[in-house]
């Protein structure tokens, strides 16, 4: 391939959406006001946009930077241009929450969202004091657009259904995970892992997004 051709072949594909995909694993943003993305994942912008570090929930803010030292891990984008964002060669889901959807992601896995998606750090109190992922999570309620990263290909399962914490990306808001224990996988593999430890969504009607990878977290 000559490098007119590569050019051409690799240039962004504009076609008008707020959130469009350039590829499976890079996310354009057509930026006129303000949008929400992961703190990092910034890769390349065009035009004239600002940064800023953002954090919510309140004291949840702060046990959430001394339990996982990420500190604020949202920022606030403000400008117009196109904003291209990536999270380690992850997989790029776009979804769009009408005004009464709401979905929990595993903090590692929110990549952006529209401004008027309103949100919120959680502790997850059912299963505070373990030392899984899910610990904190991110609320996202509609209207608006909202894209999600994932390691591979994702399923959707309904519940009832347990997952392995370090695999769970999100869930419905109508569902809400307890805990499960099983002591005698741990003593087989003789080592923890997440098989030792489940969440488990008991109601029915809602569905998790799960991942085919079992992503680490700070301190694992």
């Amino acid at each position: 391939m000559d490098l007119d051709e590569f050019v051409n072949t690799h240039a962004p594909q504009e076609t008008g959406a707020p959130f469009e995909l350039e590829n499976s694993k890079l996310l354009d943003v057509s930026l006129d006001g303000t949008v929400m993305a992961k703190a990092g994942t910034m890769v390349s912008y065009t035009g004239d946009i600002s940064f800023e570090r953002k954090s919510a929930g309140g004291l949840t803010g702060m046990l959430k930077k001394q339990v996982t030292g990420e500190g604020a891990v949202m920022m606030e984008a403000t400008g117009s241009g196109h904003l291209y964002l990536a999270d380690h060669g992850k997989e790029v889901q776009i979804l769009e929450l009408d005004a009464d959807d709401e979905i929990s992601v595993n903090g590692n896995d929110v990549l952006a969202f529209d401004s008027g998606v309103e949100w919120d750090i959680r502790m997850m109190d059912s299963i505070a004091g373990t030392s899984t992922g899910g610990l904190f999570n991110v609320y996202l309620a509609g209207p608006g657009n909202v894209a999600i990263t994932t390691h591979g290909k994702p399923i959707v399962i309904p519940t009832p259904v347990s997952t392995d914490p370090n695999a769970t990306v999100a869930w419905s808001s109508d569902v809400s995970p307890s805990t499960k224990r099983d002591l005698d996988i741990k003593g087989f593999l003789g080592r923890s892992s997440g098989e030792t430890f489940q969440l488990h969504f008991g109601g029915e009607g809602g569905f998790v997004i799960v991942q085919p990878y079992e992503e680490s977290t700070p301190g694992q």
